[in-house]
């Protein structure tokens, strides 16, 4: 009785838990280069003076889903989709590093090369700056290309190459800002081998199909969970009554 009243009680909490991140992978089924996050459940026993008897259930968050999105193209100048493994560095305010599949560029007000949130984007020899009045074009490796629409020949130049990276996937952790970071803090080395697809980004990786049945199912789960709780109140109050009689 004892036993299953705790785990029934971790159960239904950590059942809420997976929900919730169910339903942020359902919110970002929209999200431009969104890596779905995995969960499952395990056992965990209780530690205390007694015998071993008692156990939680713990969400118990696995990592996430690297597999590639689908490819939507736009036409636009500055979309740019990671083809196949890669990332692209993105610059922090604290001067670290962190990385996306997100190639929504922007350019500044100062003219410096951007994400769509306000993030500088990570150069192999610092943050690229554009100048004005030009037209950008990316290239397959990364590099940054300027054609002036004011100059007669107009001639294109080179202004730097976006570092793109391809460290392995049991390295890199999520954090709250949905940009994924190596593990020991460190900068992971620029990859030749990675390249860009120009106009066009990267979907999400989250089924909205899946992600539904899998709210059901837990919706069910945590029925089945109070059920359990219910019969075990049931069950006390019975031996009570037994335990009164006597």
């Amino acid at each position: 009785m004892d036993r299953l009243i705790y785990t029934v009680a971790s159960g239904t909490k950590h059942i809420l838990e997976q929900q919730a991140t169910t339903s942020n992978n359902l919110a970002n089924v929209s999200t431009t280069g969104f890596r779905a996050q995995l969960d499952s459940f395990r056992a965990v026993p209780v530690q205390s003076e007694g015998l071993p008897t008692r156990a939680f259930v713990v969400d118990n968050t696995v990592g996430s889903d690297f597999s590639a999105g689908a490819l939507q193209a736009t036409g636009r100048d500055l979309d740019v989709a990671v083809k196949g493994k890669g990332w692209i560095a993105v610059q922090m305010a604290d001067g670290s590093e962190s990385y996306t599949r997100n190639g929504a560029l922007e350019v500044s007000a100062n003219g410096i090369l951007q994400t769509a949130n306000g993030l500088s984007i990570a150069g192999e020899n610092g943050p690229i700056t554009i100048p004005p009045d030009s037209r950008v074009s990316v290239g397959r490796d990364g590099s940054i290309s300027a054609l002036s629409t004011t100059t007669v020949p107009a001639t294109s130049t080179v202004l730097g190459r976006i570092k793109l990276v391809s460290p392995n996937d049991a390295d890199l952790v999520r954090g709250d800002d949905g940009l994924f970071r190596l593990k020991d803090g460190s900068s992971a080395p620029s990859d030749p081998a990675v390249g860009l697809v120009g106009g066009a980004l990267e979907g999400s990786n989250v089924s909205a199909v899946d992600s539904m049945v899998n709210m059901i199912s837990l919706a069910r789960s945590f029925e089945t969970q109070m059920s359990l709780l219910k019969n075990a109140e049931n069950n006390a109050a019975k031996a009570a009554q037994i335990l009164a009689l006597n």
